[in-house]
């Protein structure tokens, strides 16, 4: 049996490194903000090429802290694509924001920045673009929209380590940067953590100041805070592994192009740009028998997922909020969506044979 995500397998070759960080963790005595969660905020903004990062709980921590951080109105319409996972959303509402959704680019799954004016009232203060899979959103032209309608901008960049845009690379165009190092994520850690990234040094003292209980001085509460701060240990498995990331991109991009190169046009493939530098968090197709087509890849054993099957605005959740929108579009691509195995455990030899399945259905 191929998995669709093998944990053990894709952190095996970090285990004794992991070991020794755990060892002196330990030792020292410091688990809440310490070392390891200075230096790895340091690192972490260089490697994006950002001016600051600041760690956080969670991806969802870091969406919700930057929307805090901005300070818009209570009420304020925040623009939002309509296929993003939940936690987008949920970051919006969670701020007294209201999400405004807007169609993807059936061929992207991103964003369509042709149609984000058409959704601008004068509510509206802030676009929440996604980078969803490992691909960035075309920045250029919503740069141009923000500029012009006064817009702030939060990029979820959850997905996108190290993803890039004209050589620029996701997180740093917009006001704050949302990164998520859950355990599957291309750079993950053991369990849940985050960061926010910005180039302005007051917003970056807003996140560590809001992460903290809303406090600089210990016990004098300046704002009313949260406790989401990055763990000592987890930054600590974050540093090993973010000194291979750029192998660990490498070796899904190569898994991509197998998959590119090998599988049948009957398979909606994701699409390849000049300009656009893709990291693979993801690697999906679409079909219009996905559910057939799930059931007979595991009976050739390869294991898939779906990312995601419903729609936020027919989530039970949302009823109320996002219940009257139309997302046809969204509805298409969560209907037919299939992703493949891609991780760092599997080799080439495992994509072959998920190719030769796919293609014998």
């Amino acid at each position: 049996m191929i998995p669709y995500e093998d944990l053990g397998a894709a952190n095996a070759p970090f285990i004794e490194e992991y070991k020794t960080s755990f060892e002196a963790t330990l030792k020292s005595g410091w688990f809440i903000l310490g070392k390891n969660v200075a230096e790895f905020e340091e690192e972490f903004a260089r490697y994006i090429g950002a001016k600051y990062c600041v760690g956080v709980a969670s991806g969802l921590d870091a969406l919700i802290l930057s929307l805090r951080a901005l300070d818009l109105p209570k009420g304020s319409e925040v623009v939002v694509p309509s296929n993003t996972y939940i936690a987008t959303i949920l970051a919006i509402v969670q701020s007294d924001l209201i999400p405004v959704l807007v169609e993807p680019d059936i061929a992207t799954y991103n964003i369509d920045p042709k149609k984000i004016e058409e959704k601008i009232t004068s509510k509206t203060r802030a676009i929440v673009v996604v980078h969803l899979y490992g691909k960035s959103c075309e920045m250029d032209p919503i740069l141009d929209i923000c500029r012009r309608h006064d817009l702030r901008l939060v990029e979820d960049a959850a997905q996108s380590h190290g993803a890039a845009y004209k050589g620029k690379t996701t997180g740093t165009f917009g006001d704050f940067g949302a990164f998520s190092f859950y355990p599957t994520k291309n750079l993950g850690a053991l369990g849940d953590a985050g960061a926010v990234a910005t180039n302005d040094p007051v917003l970056a003292q807003k996140i560590r100041v809001l992460r903290n209980y809303g406090f600089q001085k210990k016990y004098y509460n300046e704002v009313v805070g949260f406790n989401s701060r990055l763990d000592e240990i987890q930054a600590g498995f974050l540093r090993i592994k973010l000194k291979s990331l750029d192998v660990i991109t490498q070796h899904k991009r190569k898994l991509a192009a197998l998959y590119h190169e090998g599988l049948s046009n009957a398979f909606i493939k994701p699409v390849v740009q000049d300009d656009f530098f893709d990291v693979y968090h993801i690697y999906n197709i679409r079909h219009p028998e996905r559910e057939k087509l799930q059931e007979y890849l595991l009976t050739k054993g390869v294991k898939t997922d779906v990312h995601y099957p419903v729609s936020p605005h027919r989530q039970e959740a949302m009823k109320g909020i996002l219940d009257h929108f139309d997302c046809p579009i969204s509805e298409e691509i969560h209907k037919t969506t299939l992703s493949l195995p891609i991780s760092f455990c599997h080799t080439e030899d495992d994509v072959c044979r998920v190719i030769e399945a796919l293609n014998s259905f």
